[in-house]
Order: C-alpha cells, then sequence, then structure tokens
C-alpha cells in the first residue's frame, strides 16, 4: 500500500509540474490488502490531473501468495511482462502514428520490487529510473549489503542473531547487524534484495520519496558518482482531504473521530497507528491497554484483528473491541480515550489535539508525522521499519525508543513489548518542551519549503524533467 500511493503521488506531481509530460500507472494485482483495492478504485479520470491514468493489469490468479511477499512481487511482475509489453507497445504505436499528437515514449519509472522489468525499456530503447518508496539511507543500505554479500562473501542472514555493528556509508552512526531488514534474513528472499541492489546501478537515475533537509549526509553519501543520478522528490504523501477510503461504510467513524478530536485540548493526545498490515496477538493488545491506562495520557488507538494462522492477508476489523481488552478497559477509559477500527491518518496527524505518534515505522508514516510536525514512538514490525527507527532514532534526532528491535515476522507471535517499555515510551513522546518536539517542529517547516519554487526537491524535480525530456 505505502509503495502504491507513494508512486501515484510521485507521478502527480511529476506530471502537474510539466504539461509536456504524461504518465500511465501501471498496476499488478492480485491485491493482498483490501484497502489497496479501495484507494485504485478511487483513481479515476475526475480525481487525477489531466495527461495521467492508472492501467490495471489482468489479474493473474496462479500467482503464488503463501511465498514471501519479496518472492511473490517477484514471480507476479514476471509474469506480467507480456502484458507490460503490449500496454507499451500501443503507446508506441500510437506515437509513431501521430507523432504530433501522442505523447512519445520517454522511459519507464519501476519501483524497487519490480526492477526485473529493466529489461522491458531495453526492448524499446529507453532508459528506465527507480522509484524508492524508502528513504535515501535504506538505498545505501541495500548497496552496501550487496558489496558485502557479493565482494567479502559475507553470509548475511547470519546476522540475524549476531552482536556485530556495520558501517554503513549512508549512515553516520553503527548500525546493529539484527536491525537490518527482515528479508535479508530470509534464505528464499535474500537473492530478491541482491539482485534490486545490483540493478539499481544501471538505472538513469533513482528517484526517492525524501528531501535533502531531512536525510542531507545520506544523500550526500549517494553523490559519490559511482551510481545514477539520485533525486530526492519528497516528502511525497497522501494529501490532506483526499481519503479515499472514506466512504459511505465510515464516513459517521470519520466525523466521530474528528468530532473527538476536535473536543480534546490542543497536543494532548497520543495516536497509536501501525499501518496497513499492523495487528497485534491478544497478549501485546492488553500490555498496550495496561500502558495506555497506567500513563494517563490521552490516546486514539486503531486497533486492527490480525488474520487466521497462517493466512497472507491485511488484517480486518474487531466485531466487539471488548473481546480483546482488559475487562472494564474501555469503561475506565471513556474520558481520556478512544479506540478505532480504521483512521484517516493524514488528517489524525494534521489535527492540533495531536501531541505524539506511535508508529511501526513505515517511511510514508514518518514523512507524514515530519509534514505534520508531530514526533514519533517508534514501534517497528517487518520490513525495513527496524532500520527507519534506528535512524530516526540514532540518526535524526526525531524520534524517541519505545522499541528498535521489535520483529513480528521473524517470530510466531512476534516479541511482545512491555507496558513498562510502551508506557516509557508514551511519557518521552508526549513531553511537551523536548528536545525531539522542537526539532520535529522545525523539520516540519523545511519540509515544506523544499517543495516550494527554488526549495530543494522542487529543484530536484527540475532536474529530472529536464532529463525526461531529453529521453
Amino acid at each position: 500500500m505505502g509503495h502504491i500511493i507513494a508512486a501515484v503521488e510521485m507521478a502527480k506531481l511529476i506530471v502537474e509540474s510539466d504539461d509536456r509530460i504524461s504518465a500511465s500507472v501501471l498496476m499488478m494485482k492480485p491485491a493482498l490488502d483490501s484497502t489497496t483495492t479501495k484507494y485504485t478504485e478511487s483513481l479515476t479520470a475526475s480525481t487525477l490531473p489531466k495527461r495521467m491514468r492508472v492501467v490495471d493489469l489482468p489479474c493473474l490468479e496462479h500467482t503464488d501468495v503463501r511465498n514471501t511477499s519479496a518472492s511473490w512481487m517477484a514471480s507476479l511482475a514476471e509474469a506480467q511482462k507480456p502484458h507490460v509489453k503490449e500496454f507499451v507497445s500501443k503507446i508506441k504505436a500510437q506515437s509513431e502514428l501521430s507523432p504530433h499528437d501522442s505523447p512519445q515514449l520517454a522511459g519507464f519509472v519501476l519501483d524497487t520490487f519490480v526492477l526485473g522489468m529493466n529489461d522491458l525499456a531495453a526492448e524499446f530503447g529507453v532508459p528506465w529510473y527507480v522509484f524508492s518508496a524508502s528513504g535515501a539511507a535504506f538505498i545505501g543500505l541495500m548497496l552496501y549489503l550487496q558489496a558485502l554479500h557479493d565482494e567479502q562473501k559475507a553470509d548475511l542472514p547470519e546476522y540475524k542473531d549476531s552482536d556485530a555493528e556495520l558501517e554503513i556509508p549512508s549512515l553516520v552512526n553503527r548500525l546493529p547487524a539484527k536491525l537490518l531488514p527482515s528479508m535479508v534474513f530470509k534464505r528464499e528472499s535474500l537473492p530478491h534484495f541482491l539482485g534490486a541492489a545490483r540493478r539499481l546501478k544501471h538505472a538513469r537515475g533513482i528517484l526517492i520519496n525524501t528531501f535533502k533537509e531531512l536525510e542531507s549526509y545520506a544523500i550526500n553519501s549517494l553523490s559519490n558518482g559511482e551510481i545514477p543520478p539520485v533525486y530526492p522528490l519528497g516528502p511525497i504523501v497522501r494529501c490532506k482531504g483526499n481519503s479515499y477510503d472514506v466512504g459511505s461504510n465510515n464516513i459517521n467513524d470519520y466525523k466521530d473521530i474528528m468530532q473527538w478530536l476536535d473536543d480534546q485540548p490542543p497536543c494532548s493526545v497520543v495516536f497509536l497507528c501501525f499501518g496497513s498490515w499492523g495487528s497485534f496477538s491478544v497478549d501485546q493488545v492488553k500490555e498496550t491497554a495496561y500502558a495506555l491506562e497506567q500513563c494517563g495520557h490521552r490516546f486514539l488507538w486503531c486497533l486492527r484483528k490480525p488474520p487466521s494462522n497462517g493466512k497472507i492477508e491485511s488484517p480486518s476489523d474487531y466485531v466487539n473491541f471488548e473481546e480483546i481488552l482488559p475487562e472494564g478497559f474501555l469503561d475506565r477509559s471513556v474520558k481520556i480515550g478512544k479506540v478505532i477500527k480504521w483512521a484517516p491518518q493524514v488528517e489524525i496527524l494534521g489535527h492540533k489535539a495531536i501531541g505524539g505518534f506511535v508508529s511501526h515505522c513505515g517511511w510514508n508514516s514518518t514523512l507524514e508525522s515530519m509534514l505534520s510536525g508531530v514526533p514519533v514512538a517508534t514501534w517497528p514490525l517487518y520490513g525495513e521499519q527496524q532500520f527507519n527507527a534506528f535512524e530516526l532514532v540514532f540518526e535524526l534526532g526525531l524520534a524517541v525508543e519505545i522499541k528498535i528491535d521489535s520483529r513480528r515476522d521473524l517470530s510466531k507471535d512476534g516479541i511482545i513489548v512491555s507496558s513498562d517499555d510502551i508506557k516509557r515510551g508514551l511519557k518521552l513522546v508526549m513531553e511537551p518542551e523536548s528536545e525531539i518536539r522542537k526539532k520535529v517542529k522545525e523539520m516540519s517547516q523545511l519540509s515544506k519549503k523544499a517543495l516550494m519554487e527554488d526549495g530543494s526537491s522542487y529543484s530536484a524535480l527540475a532536474y529530472l524533467i529536464e532529463d525526461i525530456m531529453g529521453n
């Protein structure tokens, strides 16, 4: 979901910046996340800029979702190649028939999950660019781990339980190896990670959802001439007031949430939300509830039901929160807290009542919190989120730690984060005059300036457009 929204918003940004450019965004299915389907269905001609369209590729039912997400995505991309080739061939044929009236093919932009599509760009004789929905430091990590594996023959999965610390060129501080992305520790997904890292070096350019003021050290480390040019275009997030998932089924929930926030004092509410795939075991839910009761802060908690054991699907709604929460919790906390099944995250983070954000540290959520000036308490779950949490806390000083090495996807039920750890993090993130809060407020201003005329991301976009037009 994070990749799809970021890619669509990035395409909008490019198209709206120059009326000579058109974009077709090709969507692969099946969608394991129901909110992904809702989002793609909202992308109609009336909601998109002129000269931009979203195209659903045919649904391929034979792809095996029991595989790891990386190998499943790679097999899905490979199976979609003929359909992508057919679509692009039509664009090419139309431009040759009407060279003055139809857009000319200028290149491919490939998400990091599907860089195996790069050979299609070569077939059509056009360059290809990478789009990273993660930060610049993570691109540096990919390149470092690929060199460590290929040149030094390191056995990367062995780092899972290691106390080693790694010197990553895109980080100032040494990174504990146990915070590497989960797919590096899994032998079935590691080849896909390394393959993507190798292909990065052959792209025409790398488009990254970040901005120079946030990741200056990492961006500078990538500007050594050894890899393609880097274009920091962010922060690219979904716009407030563009809630694709506010439909007839939850419009009343939306109004109820926002009305409740309107009734709270400024900066008094801590918001807990863990992304489209964030859910917890019964024991972990209870630990979280105990911490919220004990710390006494007002809270808004998005609580999702995990899928059945063994199933790869997104979390669902609880029919009754009382079945999962400690007995009497809802009654005892009724004056200070609200538990919800769904959260319009951008709108909530932008509300004046929100004072802190307990987050899984997905990169989209990180950028949304920076834009809104809300400090984060880190609680990573899967993917590269442990790395993101490390960067936020230790590299950038823009977050506090609840847990930095929690990892749901490498154990059966996930590591239980104690109520004491949660309570400590809640108190730190809600500290009204903390240095972290001041730094986040400053970064919020810088993030907005980056997108304005003559800002760092605005300038990077101009360089990218110049390069595209040269194709």
